[in-house]
């Protein structure tokens, strides 16, 4: 696997160097993006991409990882026996679901029915400082930002949710049982004998949930309104890497091909870089566990 990830890495980093050569640091660094200029050359600036992506992403899993745990936590501590199966099934099938779906689903339903709900958020919010500008004017269609990242947190729910059920259920019974003998509520018991436990394991799955939705690209494409800005308002239009990628392959020649083929180079090094994160947050949280219990 290693192997193959260093083919990949190596193999698209060849096909987007024009694109990166005659960039330079500019690629990451710039937010214009022109691949037709009428006079100069092309200009190919990564900046507005990689900030769609990383909004995008955060928003999803600011709004799918408390319903994901939430979810787990029922289903392996709360729900009825006869509730479980039929519940788990219903999750897994709901990550059955092809991404083109909830594309068609979001653009058609969901970014209209949420104009109004953005227009309130905008009337109420608009003048408190900071919120003010963070929920801005909402474009028209409802394709946004926030739109993409609401689109985004149900898809990556049932891979959130089905790993953290399977980590969650690998909790020893003892050890709630002990928490139990001290007089420990059943939420304490949760915050003191399941979540230290399984800490690893769900920061695996979030990063997961996060893989996916950094990588979406159709229901993206859809929902998001293909904007090339930075700007904090979530309700305004903007794209992501793998959104753009996708809308303008299939016309691009030369030069244009290799810079999205370099926005794919980026993709692949922003995850690595997150998942490299994840793994020293895990181990010095597992440090400061062990120590604790020394």
């Amino acid at each position: 696997m290693l192997a193959i990830l260093a083919l990949i890495l190596i193999s698209t980093t060849h096909e987007a160097w024009p694109a990166l050569r005659a960039m330079g640091l500019r690629f990451v660094t710039d937010r214009t993006w022109d691949p037709n200029p009428a006079q100069g050359n092309p200009v190919f600036g990564a900046l507005s991409f990689m900030y769609g992506t990383a909004v995008t992403s955060v928003i999803a899993l600011l709004i799918g990882v408390p319903v994901s745990i939430g979810i787990a936590l029922f289903l392996t501590e709360l729900a009825p026996r006869w509730l479980r199966a039929p519940a788990v099934t219903v999750v897994d099938l709901l990550a059955a679901v092809p991404s083109v779906v909830f594309g068609l689903w979001g653009v058609l339903v969901v970014a209209p029915l949420l104009v109004n709900v953005y227009q309130w958020c905008n009337d109420v919010l608009g003048g408190v400082p900071v919120l003010g500008s963070l929920f801005g004017t909402p474009v028209g269609t409802g394709r946004s930002f926030m739109t993409a990242g609401i689109i985004l947190a149900i898809m990556v729910t049932p891979i959130v949710t089905s790993i953290s059920r399977e980590v969650i259920s690998t909790v020893p019974q003892a050890n709630k049982d002990a928490a139990y003998a001290l007089g420990a509520t059943r939420w304490e018991m949760i915050r003191g004998a399941v979540f230290p436990h399984s800490f690893g394991g769900l920061v695996g799955g979030v990063m997961l949930g996060l893989g996916r939705a950094m990588g979406e690209t159709i229901a993206v494409a859809l929902v998001i309104g293909g904007a090339t800005a930075i700007t904090p308002n979530v309700f305004a239009g903007g794209n992501t890497m793998a959104a753009v990628i996708v809308q303008q392959f299939g016309e691009s020649t030369g030069t244009f091909t290799a810079a999205l083929i370099g926005l794919g180079v980026v993709l692949f090094a922003m995850t690595v870089l997150v998942n490299l994160a994840a793994r020293v947050i895990v181990r010095r949280a597992e440090r400061r566990m062990r120590g604790a219990t020394t």
